[in-house]
């Protein structure tokens, strides 16, 4: 599926991105807006959590692993402590299946390779498509 069939299903999802890399925040928005996603984008994990606490919502969290402040996997624990259960994707430069499953058991729904690609978001959006 293209970016273009995406923007012609008359869905527009909502991706919160949370990394610490000024230049990936960029690229990933740059990419979702391609694929017309409404984009925002944090630093770090509290920041992820501040926003789900004054009532934001997103449809989409990308979570980078590693953050100051508070990283992927304790954000992702609190933001799932708090009920959100919206599609969490961490996001990371590692590679490996010891870290991936780390991250991945503190809840998120996938795991992927950073910087995202144009097949990776195809991916994600098929997915939010079947939730939605």
């Amino acid at each position: 599926m293209t970016s273009k069939n995406f923007l012609t299903l008359g869905q527009t999802f909502s991706v919160l991105i949370v990394d610490d890399d000024k230049i990936i925040r960029r690229i990933h928005k740059v990419l979702l807006n391609k694929f017309g996603c409404e984009s925002h984008a944090v630093e770090n994990g509290k920041e992820a959590v501040d926003l789900y606490v004054s009532g934001k919502h997103f449809d989409l969290i990308l979570m980078d692993k590693e953050m100051p402040v508070m990283d992927g996997p304790k954000a992702t624990r609190e933001l799932r402590a708090m009920g959100v259960n919206n599609m969490i994707v961490g996001v990371t430069s590692q590679g490996l299946d010891s870290e991936k499953q780390a991250f991945t058991e503190a809840g998120l729904d996938y795991c992927v390779q950073k910087p995202l690609t144009s097949e990776t978001i195809t991916s994600l959006l098929k997915e939010l498509v079947k939730k939605y």
